[in-house]
């Protein structure tokens, strides 16, 4: 039977393109003891994945070229000589974008289709959930009528990063790109107040305005100018998380913007770059918090599902043209 495959053909140059994809074709060997077929479901593509797609040094080792690129994946067990997996069983986990796989069934969780949809265990139970609870709960600390701003706020984090804000009693301003992300996150998701920076000329005066009491908590998902302008208004001992940087992930040269030590210097701020993998120890009372409030309709999520394995690539693309409202996933 053959087996579609996708590799990375070259490194991007500025934003990706097709050309830096390949899809191959391989022969599926026959299974051993010990192990289990996979049949690929559902695709999780992030913009993280990007930073691995440069031959640099960074926390996770770069992708190889010519070898298929991974994420985080949905997958049926369609055959098991595993005693802990069993055929029609379904597992997530970090995975190679095949259509079908061996795995010995190390670092994959076993998911119930029962308890929830599948795609969640991508997105709000997954690492995107864990990224939003424990980058505001440990590195945000928020208070109750604290003031909570979210860059990439209508993305798969940002939506569950201003939930969470609300739920734990925070003001919360979203930034994102187009009015109807606007209209989205402060009708679905409950945010307090929202900004279209593409429509927004001067945003250091309407964060400013959206924030009269100035910012406490600033979860940053996209880095330059939109966080320029939200440092100018973070009050003393604002807390800063750092989870992305999705405006400068295809820069060929260094941007240069405002100094940010006399911000943090005389604003007693504390900004600190995490990786949700720095918090692994609270992954399992973090999900079954996460679980607990989307049980409550307390947590909502969106996901935008593009469909094909061949469409992988083209929705990795459309991540920065912000083409996703919430998790984008491709469903296979």
């Amino acid at each position: 039977m053959k087996n579609k495959v996708i590799l990375l053909n070259k490194r991007p140059i500025g934003k990706p393109t097709l050309d830096d994809f390949k899809t191959v074709y391989e022969e599926i060997a026959a299974i051993e003891n010990g192990e289990m077929l996979l049949k690929t479901r559902y695709v999780s593509v992030d913009p993280y994945l990007r930073g691995r797609m440069n031959d640099s040094k960074s926390y996770v080792p770069p992708f190889e070229l010519n070898k298929p690129i991974q994420s985080g994946i949905i997958a049926e067990v369609t055959e098991s000589k595993l005693e802990a997996f069993k055929k029609g069983e379904f597992v997530s986990g970090n995975l190679d974008w095949k259509e079908y796989q061996i795995s010995n069934g190390e670092g994959l969780l076993k998911v119930n289709e029962n308890e929830a949809n599948l795609t969640p265990y991508l997105g709000v139970l997954g690492m995107t959930g864990l990224t939003a609870y424990l980058g505001l709960t440990e590195i945000g600390l928020p208070k109750e009528d604290e003031t909570l701003v979210v860059s990439g706020a209508a993305g798969a984090v940002g939506t569950i990063v201003g939930q969470i804000g609300k739920i734990l009693g925070c003001k919360v301003v979203g930034i994102t790109g187009s009015d109807e992300k606007v209209a989205l996150l402060k009708s679905k998701f409950r945010f307090n107040y929202a900004i279209n920076y593409k429509t927004t000329p001067d945003l250091k005066t309407a964060i400013k305005n959206a924030c009269p009491n100035g910012v406490d908590i600033y979860f940053d998902n996209v880095g330059g100018a939109i966080s320029d302008a939200v440092l100018a208004n973070i009050n003393k001992f604002a807390r800063l998380p750092v989870c992305g940087a999705i405006s400068l992930y295809n820069d060929t040269t260094a941007s240069l913007g405002p100094r940010l030590q006399p911000i943090i210097l005389t604003k007693s701020a504390t900004m600190r770059g995490f990786i949700v993998g720095d918090f692994a120890a609270q992954f399992p009372a973090a999900r079954a918090q996460l679980a607990l409030w989307l049980q409550d309709k307390k947590l909502k999520y969106s996901e935008t599902v593009v469909e094909g394995f061949d469409a992988i690539p083209q929705a990795f693309i459309d991540l920065f043209e912000g083409k996703n409202e919430g998790k984008m996933i491709v469903k296979v």
